[in-house]
């Protein structure tokens, strides 16, 4: 069975929302799928074929040429949907440039034909094509905005809204920008069955339940971290070039001009990127965005 999430309220005008959403899920034109397709392989799809499963690292991008491809979080009472992607459409959110675990399965939801890029292959794409670097990076950011606002993730946090506990890994997970679900004990309905569900009682909160099958009972961000995998995609035998030890916005600024100049950066942080500036609702002119960002974003 298959449901249908629903979106968060956001009132705003039509013309506003419809914008929106073209960047979010662009469709690319014929020169800018032959100049993506130049760097993977096209196939063919059949109807339910599983092309990326949930909760593994992200390693390849779909776009889709002909049919359609969804993107569903499954579940115990079903499959969620999240996403339907039509022709010219792609996959991929912010997961893709950092390699961590995918949010949702990918799917053909009919027979078809897309195609297949790989992540290193897409990075170098994006590095070297300035319009698709543009269209990739802007959808593959405000994915991410879209799914932390709909909660949709593969993370549910077992708490009350009172406990110090509770408000500390909420806040880790929301600086890390990483999607989850609350139950708070004190207000929401079925908690008994879900306390139930994976053995736990009131006395352990707050819990944290990974991708459905791994409890973790008032963890530390170093457990929550190693848990969903934040850390799997460095490779902790590469010597580096440049190390900077700090995410905020000197330390994010320091290995993007490290980087560019050709330096093999790591970027270092204990909790998580942005620093204070993490919560700020806009950075003005901050480097590479003339237009400015929030800090989210």
């Amino acid at each position: 069975m298959t449901t249908q999430l629903a979106p968060a309220p956001a009132p705003a005008p039509a013309s506003d929302t419809t914008a929106r959403r073209d960047h979010i899920y662009p469709t690319l034109t014929a020169a800018q799928l032959g100049r993506l397709a130049a760097h993977g392989r096209r196939r063919r799809v059949e109807p339910g074929e599983v092309l990326m499963p949930a909760g593994e690292p992200v390693t390849r991008l779909f776009a889709v040429l002909e049919g359609r491809v969804e993107g569903v979080r499954p579940s115990a009472t079903g499959d969620a949907l999240v996403v339907s992607l039509d022709p010219g459409m792609f996959t991929g959110e912010v997961t893709m440039l950092s390699g961590r675990h995918g949010l949702a399965q990918i799917r053909a939801a009919s027979a078809g034909e897309v195609i297949e890029v790989g992540r290193d292959d897409l990075l170098a794409l994006i590095q070297a094509d300035g319009e698709l670097n543009e269209i990739f990076m802007r959808a593959f950011i405000l994915r991410r905005v879209e799914l932390i606002n709909r909660g949709v993730g593969d993370v549910v946090v077992l708490g009350s809204s009172h406990c110090q506990g509770t408000l500390r890994i909420r806040e880790f997970l929301t600086r890390n920008g990483h999607p989850y679900t609350m139950v708070d004990l004190d207000h929401d309905a079925g908690v008994e069955e879900l306390l139930d569900r994976f053995q736990v009682s009131a006395a352990d909160v707050p819990v944290v339940i990974c991708r459905g099958d791994v409890v973790l009972r008032n963890p530390s961000p170093q457990q929550i971290a190693d848990a969903l995998g934040f850390n799997d995609a460095i490779d902790r035998t590469h010597v580096r070039d440049l190390v900077v030890v700090g995410a905020g916005p000197s330390g994010l600024a320091a290995a993007v001009y490290g980087a560019s100049e050709g330096l093999d950066v790591l970027v270092v942080e204990s909790t998580a990127p942005g620093g204070q500036a993490g919560s700020s609702s806009r950075i003005e002119n901050y480097l590479g965005f003339p237009m400015g960002i929030s800090g989210q974003e």
